[in-house]
């Protein structure tokens, strides 16, 4: 399935090349600046490049498609995006139309003949081949791929820049022209003359001499928060208001270059390394909000290793993007948080492409080695279990999802049966209306919880201690069903399949309290002198 999406991926970028310019104060200022609010001229910019190039290459097509009362799967399999493998069944999310589907397809085809779009589309080539754009999606894809910051001019892995695997993700540098300088390092010289941990706290107090890190931190067990994990683990999100007319405007898309750049995943609220406030109103922090409260020494002090669609299987490939050293920077806790793509895939024999027990404890156990040989001594690493994702089906089955709630006309199970069609579900085991299948996939889901267990109780490693927390769900859908709410309230509206942003901050609010009440050493002490550091340093630089 080819689709339109790649050039939402490509257009933020063409207003990149003046924002990197080497690092200076200036430009952090400025960076600051840029991404203080939503409506800034820099981000107005990126929307309307953004729109501009939707427009130029689809516009015309799609509004003479529509305009003659196609309907949107006409739409996509005219333009292909969407695509009827021979032999195959025919894809289709909306009921389809009342003419003969052929008839209809080819009438739709003669009305863009002579399209661009349709050209680049049948030569099997897909928009990045555009010349244009090339240079753009190759950046983009190495980002991706290696999972490191885009703009990062000394190589220590953390950048001034928030998205594209920048700040969003992991601790924001405070020095971009020196890479002995960056979070979550053991402070070098007390940090007398610069912050070399980048934690706001520098200097020394005038009254005794003493170095305030050294009066402040010492003794004081800083740790960091790291999360290796899988979209959830990243907060994938899209608004509903970007897919429902009915709620669409000019302010509806003020994040949208924002989230195009961070991959549509959300890491500054998610619940693991999430740093703003809570977008949805409710008291429960992150992680690494909660390690802050508890040690203001912790302060940027975390990593949000995840990536759309990791797995056992694939960490591999990424890990390396991890950033600490065994003798120069402090313990951290490591989150292993592969919650659904060893299981969920899109095939239509979605069985045997899952992880057996076997082959998930080799991955787990190259994952842990590496974490061995790179973790500081005193570290932890906290392994969760994989959910029961048969509640995805069972709360949202016949509930309209954003693209059906104005005509009654779209089902998550409708969306469901489509998108296992197209062989592009996130996770055609639950996302289905098989309930064996959906049993089966929970079965193998429950297996690798098991293995994880074992692993937790009989492995010992050096540098770290091994723990096991259950992926509670149902836990978090009691608590939000006494607050009033319901279950399906908990889920992404569009995907119908993530976790949104409250259950990812009740999940970590209860991650939390599992670990305060059984292992209390993992979270390290609470600092008396917090007070003080916040009289002396304020946010302590803000994040």
């Amino acid at each position: 399935m080819q689709s339109p999406w790649k050039i939402f991926m490509v257009a933020p970028l063409f207003f990149l090349p003046p924002l990197q310019s080497s690092a200076s104060p200036l430009y952090e200022d400025r960076s600051r600046l840029i991404h203080s609010n939503g409506h800034t001229c820099v981000e107005k910019l990126f929307l309307k490049t953004t729109c501009y190039l939707i427009v130029d290459k689809f516009g015309s097509d799609i509004v003479k498609l529509l305009s003659a009362d196609m309907n949107a799967d006409v739409v996509c399999h005219t333009l292909e995006f969407c695509k009827q493998s021979l032999g195959q069944p025919l894809c289709h999310l909306y009921p389809l139309p009342k003419e003969a589907w052929e008839f209809t397809l080819e009438k739709a085809r003669q009305m863009v003949k002579k399209s661009l779009i349709l050209k680049y589309s049948r030569s099997g080539s897909d928009i990045c081949s555009l010349p244009f754009l090339a240079k753009i999606c190759q950046k983009i894809k190495l980002a991706i791929e290696q999972s490191v910051p885009f703009k990062d001019v000394d190589s220590d892995k953390f950048s001034i820049f928030p998205t594209l695997r920048g700040y969003h993700w992991r601790g924001r540098d405070c020095n971009d022209s020196d890479e002995s300088v960056y979070p979550g390092r053991r402070p070098n010289n007390w940090d007398v003359h610069q912050d070399s941990n980048c934690n706001g706290i520098w200097g020394v107090d005038p009254k005794d001499g003493v170095p305030y890190e050294k009066k402040f931190c010492e003794g004081s067990q800083p740790r960091g928060i790291i999360l290796l994990g899988d979209s959830a683990g990243a907060h994938f999100h899209i608004s509903p208001e970007w897919i429902t007319a009915s709620q669409m405007s000019l302010n509806s898309f003020i994040s949208l270059p924002t989230a195009l750049t961070d991959e549509l995943d959300w890491p500054q609220l998610s619940g693991a390394t999430g740093f703003l406030d809570s977008t949805v109103g409710i008291k429960e922090k992150s992680i690494y909000l909660r390690l802050w409260k508890r040690n203001h020494c912790n302060h940027r002090d975390y990593q949000n290793i995840s990536r759309n669609g990791a797995s056992s299987r694939n960490l591999k490939t990424f890990i390396e993007s991890l950033s600490r050293h065994k003798m120069l920077d402090h313990p951290a806790i490591v989150i292993f948080a592969m919650i659904g793509n060893d299981v969920c895939n899109g095939k239509r024999d979605t069985v045997p492409a899952m992880t057996t027990p076997e082959k998930f404890y080799s991955n787990v156990m190259q994952t842990l080695k590496y974490l061995n040989s790179h973790l500081p001594n005193g570290s932890h690493v906290i392994f969760y279990g994989l959910p029961d994702g048969t509640f995805l089906w069972d709360n949202l089955h016949n509930r309209y999802h954003p693209l059906g709630q104005l005509n009654k006309d779209v089902t998550y199970a409708q969306l469901y049966s489509f998108l296992n069609c197209l062989q592009v579900s996130p996770c055609h085991g639950w996302m289905s209306s098989n309930k064996t299948l959906r049993t089966l996939t929970s079965e193998r889901a429950e297996q690798l919880s098991n293995t994880l267990k074992k692993i937790a109780a009989k492995e010992k490693f050096t540098n770290f201690n091994l723990f096991y927390v259950e992926f509670a769900f149902h836990e978090i859908i009691q608590e939000w069903q006494k607050r009033g709410g319901q279950p399906w309230q908990l889920i992404e509206p569009v995907d119908g399949f993530h976790p949104n942003e409250v259950a990812l901050l009740m999940l970590a609010d209860r991650l939390w309290e599992k670990v305060q009440l059984q292992w209390p050493q993992v979270l390290g002490k609470e600092n008396p002198f917090n007070l003080q550091i916040k009289e002396v340093f304020g946010d302590q630089g803000g994040h």
